[in-house]
């Protein structure tokens, strides 16, 4: 008995056949010669094929290349996280979510409401803030310049009293709006570059293109929250026994030699916590100023951990760094035999690397210390319980990215005196926890910032007064290649003064006994690059000076000054720049901003400065600026924060790949050449319907594999593929049916209308958004004339691939 396919929308290799005579409707059926040699074969899809000749599987012109292009730049080169969780589980996720937004909604809105608290929380501009010039955002017109304000007197015989309003220019007219209004609608225009000035002023008579940047913009918020959400739910989903309270831990407390300061003891109590009491793995953020012992609290976390019978990594960004670290913890720990604390860094010899990576995966270290080496392949961990990061904006992004991955497994600690901006918004948005240590020890005095611009006079001042006391100096330059110059002009005017070189070209060996001659006080001058930016902590160094101080970062510059002043004696940081004329607008309000900071405990506070200097910038990585530079910094976060409110809106939940119905008698016939060609055909078809049920990924994948064996399909096959991906991008939608009817294509959905909107306002074709409508659980599309079956499923195809391309800012459970 024949069988026969009665669901037009599954496939059957029979549907496939070839027609009596070979079926071409494409003058492009094969791109490819046929490759004859005997034995030349390849296996793909577990088949053994003949191999084609490699080609170029992105095409300008092909819309599957097109998409598929997209989808591998949407997930960023690699698979996104699989996403199991049932509705059910996900509401509770979402819900937990909710809470930690709103706690990090509640603590910015205090710390707003604390600077002026004559006002309620909100990023809309005061008019009477503004100055003549500045660059103001109108919500519904778009960007305009401030004039002023001014009163509009009644006219003659009315006894009104005078209006106060505020003028704004926009490209093409002059708008006035009294001053009630523009204090609901305006948003001071910030940007990220320096001279923080837009492309183009709006239109006031015409305000579709302000809609669209208004739109983009909300749409790249929204992406950015579903991406946070996905991590976070993901780390919530993850699940460890909580540790339990040993002996061990209060034993260790004891042994410290200091009284904590009332904030350290906060952020022990927090950490501690974590651990012990919640079953989610810690991702806490500790910012404290430099010497504040931020270090202490994560060697509370850390015996809590090892104490378990669990590894914990340490790692720093520096081998000055890794070494002070690995110092500090082996003397703590010396009294605990049984834990074994190691070093790894990339100066090491071969043997002894080798040997350290067998303890690490045999389990013999407890305690690993090191730079990003520990972060390699090679690294395995035999039983890894917590990660502890000190200053994470010092890593690059391929060592953030593997931070970043250890975060949903494992405990993570990160330790910053100023964390970059991106840290610093996940802090304050409830996204991650955040422990600030802003009490000094009782015996720290705040550090003198002399900002000046350079003269050698001014230098060998500082350098003979702190050398008089009987203190050491810190010289740092941006660059290796400027040491050896100002090492001859200390060397000819400080002949009697024993000066060292550091920096991070130096072979280990070297640097480590430079580092130790100038901790013992053999070596007056330290003369360096910022490889001494973080950890190493010298007692009687009480001066550095740091030049060219145009070329450093805020952060790198409030590090390098907590260099010194770790004493009781009043420590001096000189900043030299070579001319003030030489400074961008961007560079001296970095170095104003340094100099207001000088209390002890700034950094958390100077922080929040770079990211307004900055203009949040680098929040959410490099792209986002242009998304800024559409709204303005402000309209944007009041976006964000809009968005995190309502974040279970924008959820939208797929459906089984089965279950999708396409309702249209499409059945396209491979050809006979085309079918000798692939050997087995009735595999690959299979291998493709497989591909396609899992996900578009492992869909594109199969096709691009398929191109690149066997070189661009014929358009029968293009058709197969086709209906392939209009089922699987319907399952992601949570569309469950598509059919036509005349000129009329409908989609019946289980998404909302908000989600409906959303998803049709970030479409880049006008004219698949305006072909299209939402009503009764259905999307539908009237065209202007009725297509051929082929050419339909061609238009479904592309204005799918248009809807799909939003799913990136939508939650998908």
């Amino acid at each position: 008995m024949a069988i026969t396919n009665t669901n037009p929308s599954f496939l059957f290799f029979s549907d496939l056949l070839p027609p009596p005579s070979p079926f071409f409707t494409s003058t492009n059926t094969f791109l490819y010669p046929f490759y004859n040699k005997k034995k030349n074969t390849s296996k793909i899809f577990g088949i053994y094929t003949k191999a084609a000749p490699a080609l170029n599987t992105f095409s300008l012109d092909d819309p599957i290349s097109l998409l598929n292009h997209r989808i591998r730049q949407d997930q960023g080169g690699k698979r996104r996280r699989s996403n199991v969780v049932d509705s059910a589980e996900a509401d509770k996720y979402i819900q937990l979510v909710k809470l930690q937004q709103q706690r990090g909604l509640d603590k910015l809105r205090s710390n707003r409401e604390q600077a002026a608290p004559d006002h309620a929380f909100s990023y809309k501009v005061d008019p009477y803030t503004l100055c003549p010039g500045d660059y103001v955002v109108h919500k519904k017109v778009g960007i305009g310049r401030f004039v002023g304000i001014k009163f509009d007197v009644a006219a003659r015989g009315h006894s009104k009293p005078p209006v106060e309003y505020v003028f704004i220019e926009y490209a093409d007219a002059m708008a006035k709006l009294p001053v009630h209004q523009a204090s609901r609608f305006l948003y001071r225009y910030n940007l990220p570059n320096e001279n923080k000035k837009p492309r183009v002023l709006s239109k006031l008579n015409d305000t579709s293109a302000w809609e669209k940047r208004r739109v983009k913009g909300k749409v790249a918020v929204q992406k950015m929250v579903v991406d946070l959400m996905e991590l976070y739910l993901h780390r919530l989903k993850q699940k460890r026994p909580a540790y339990p309270r040993t002996a061990a831990m209060s034993e260790f407390a004891s042994h410290f030699p200091y009284n904590p300061t009332p904030d350290q003891e906060k952020a022990i109590i927090d950490v501690e916590k974590d651990l012990t009491e919640r079953e989610t793995p810690m991702d806490r953020l500790i910012c404290g100023d430099v010497g504040f012992g931020k270090t202490e609290v994560a060697l509370r976390a850390i015996i809590c951990v090892v104490s378990a019978g669990k590894q914990a990594m340490i790692l720093a960004p520096t081998i000055v760094l890794a070494k002070q670290h690995f110092d500090v913890i082996s003397a703590r720990f010396s009294r605990y035999h049984g834990v074994k604390v190691g070093l790894l860094s990339r100066f090491q010899t071969k043997s002894v690397k080798e040997e350290y990576l067998r303890m690490i995966k045999d389990g013999d270290l407890d305690i690993i210390v090191g730079t990003h080496a520990l972060l390699g392949d090679r690294v395995v961990y035999n039983n890894l319980g917590l990660l502890v990061v000190d200053e994470e904006q010092r890593f690059g992004v391929k060592q953030k990215e593997k931070i970043a991955s250890f975060k949903t497994t494992v405990d993570v600690l990160t330790l910053s005196a100023t964390p970059i901006p991106r840290t610093l918004y996940l802090a304050l948005t409830g996204f991650r926890d955040a422990s600030l240590i802003s009490t000094p020890p009782p015996e720290r005095v705040p550090i003198k910032t002399h900002l000046a611009a350079y003269s050698a006079e001014k230098v060998l001042s500082a350098i003979k007064y702190e050398l008089d006391r009987g203190g050491q100096v810190f010289y740092v330059l941006p660059r290796i290649k400027g040491l050896e110059e100002v090492m001859e002009f200390l060397q000819h005017s400080l002949p009697e003064v024993e000066v060292a070189v550091a920096h991070g070209k130096q072979y280990s060996k070297q640097l480590e006994e430079t580092m130790e001659s100038f901790a013992g006080g053999d070596v007056k001058i330290l003369l360096c690059t910022n490889i001494v930016e973080s950890g190493l902590d010298i007692q009687n160094a009480n001066t550095i000076i740091i030049q060219d101080v145009q070329q450093f970062g805020l952060s790198q510059l409030y590090q390098l000054r907590g260099r010194v002043g770790r004493a009781d004696k009043e420590a001096h940081a000189y900043l030299f720049y070579p001319d003030k004329s030489l400074l961008s607008d961007q560079a001296r309000e970095r170095l104003t901003a340094l100099e207001e900071c000088r209390d002890l405990g700034q950094g958390f506070h100077l922080a929040e400065r770079d990211m307004a200097i900055r203009g949040f910038g680098n929040i959410f990585g490099e792209q986002q600026t242009g998304d800024l530079g559409n709204v303005g910094i402000d309209l944007f976060f009041e976006m964000l924060f809009e968005s995190l409110s309502n974040v279970e809106e924008h959820r939208l939940t797929s459906v089984p790949y089965q279950s999708v119905e396409l309702d249209m008698n499409v059945k396209p016939h491979l050809t006979s050449e085309y079918i000798n060609y692939l050997e087995n055909p009735v595999e690959v078809i299979n291998e493709a319907e497989k591909a396609a049920e899992k996900d578009i990924w492992s869909l594109m994948q199969f096709t691009e594999n398929l191109r690149r064996q066997y070189g661009k399909e014929p358009y029968s096959m293009e058709i197969l593929l086709k209906k392939l991906y209009v089922r699987r991008m319907a399952a992601d939608l949570g569309v469950s049916r598509i059919y036509a009817s005349g000129k009329m294509v409908g989609m019946i959905t289980n998404m909302s209308k908000k989600v409906y909107k959303m998803i049709t306002d970030s479409m880049t074709s006008d004219m698949h958004r305006n072909s299209l409508v939402f009503e009764n659980g259905q999307i539908k599309a009237e065209l202007l004339l009725e297509l051929p079956k082929e050419q339909l499923l061609n238009w479904i195809f592309q204005c799918l691939a248009e809807l799909h391309a939003s799913l990136p800012a939508l939650i998908k459970y």
